[in-house]
């Protein structure tokens, strides 16, 4: 039987044994983790290794680890770093270089313990109306730059051995709401949003996996991306981005229906997971029902996307660290 169509989380530390029964049930295709499930990295291997133990196979185990506001693991055992944007400004042209080495390290953070995914890049492309919840998390204005950058980004990622999910497919720079209150919508023409905001995501469309927008782009659609069977065209023909396709967060406040609405409507719109979080246990196993199982066509881009984790090649951490050190003047991480 195909694995579910959902990523699910945790509540805590460890697992309770109604989430193992749970997730030996419902066979999610992977896990994520927020900062209340990592305290030491032993407990986080240890909850790591609970989740794989409940499906019985290396399921994929993702988090969100950008730098500045939105990192789960933080001092004092993991690295802080800048927001992405004073990182970018910080390394000015040595900033791929820069980019590269800081998830390299991230990547080597990750994989020590289980955790062989990260939600990066963010390639949304920044400006001067962009929501403040957004702003910092982006790379700057310029869609070329922008995609540079997310390569670098992605580049270093893979060579650690964790799956990059790049994000929010098709971009969610434009938005002047924060979508986990409100339902942004976009109103710019479509040749603008495939000059800039869509030119990003096209030059990174081989990347194993991809997150959605919860954004209306208004010349398209009056869904928001995660919900539009048009918008997922887009993605998939005009942008040419073939592989797995999770949705953000469908418990965020953007989307309207109830959590199931919004899972079933995810994969009929042709998204191939449904990412659901911070809920009670009855919830997630309702969801779980209304995503279903992978579809036929989202279990080849989950093996493509999954032959892409590969054994981290051999570096040397201490080396990559003085050198960022260089780069940024020592301001770059903690």
């Amino acid at each position: 039987m195909a694995q579910g169509a959902v990523i699910i989380d945790a509540d805590g530390l460890r697992l309770t044994a109604e989430e193992k029964a749970l997730f030996r049930e419902a066979d999610p295709f992977g896990f994520i983790l927020f900062a209340r499930n990592i305290e030491t990295p032993d407990q986080t291997r240890a909850l790591c290794n609970e989740m794989r133990e409940a499906v019985g196979r290396e399921a994929i185990i993702t988090i969100d680890q950008e730098g500045g506001r939105v990192q789960r693991m933080r001092a004092p055992h993991w690295r802080e770093w800048l927001p992405p944007l004073d990182f970018v400004a910080l390394a000015g042209a040595d900033a791929p270089r820069a980019m590269y080495l800081m998830y390299r390290i991230i990547a080597d953070e990750l994989r020590g313990l289980g955790v062989d995914s990260n939600c990066a890049p963010m390639v949304d492309v920044a400006s001067a109306r962009t929501h403040e919840f957004l702003r910092n998390r982006c790379y700057g204005s310029d869609p070329v730059r922008v995609a540079d950058l997310g390569r670098a980004a992605a580049d270093a990622m893979l060579a650690g051995g964790v799956l990059p999910v790049v994000k929010h497919m098709p971009g969610h720079g434009r938005a002047t709401m924060d979508s986990h209150f409100d339902l942004p919508r976009v109103d710019a023409a479509r040749r603008e949003l495939d000059a800039v905001d869509f030119a990003p995501f096209r030059a990174l469309n081989d990347l194993p996996m991809g997150m959605t927008a919860h954004l209306v782009y208004e010349a398209e659609d009056d869904a928001p991306a995660t919900l539009s069977p048009k918008m997922m065209q887009v993605i998939r023909q005009d942008i040419g981005f073939d592989n797995l396709i999770m949705t953000d967060d469908i418990s965020m406040k953007a989307l309207s229906g109830t959590p199931e609405e919004n899972a079933a409507a995810s994969i009929a719109a042709g998204c191939d997971v449904v990412l659901y979080c911070n809920a009670p246990l009855e919830d997630r196993r309702a969801v779980c029902a209304a995503a279903g199982r992978l579809t036929d066509a989202a279990q080849v881009r989950a093996a493509r996307a999954l032959a892409m984790r590969k054994t981290p090649d051999d570096v040397d951490i201490p080396v990559l660290e003085r050198e960022l050190d260089v780069l940024l003047g020592g301001a770059g991480h903690g």
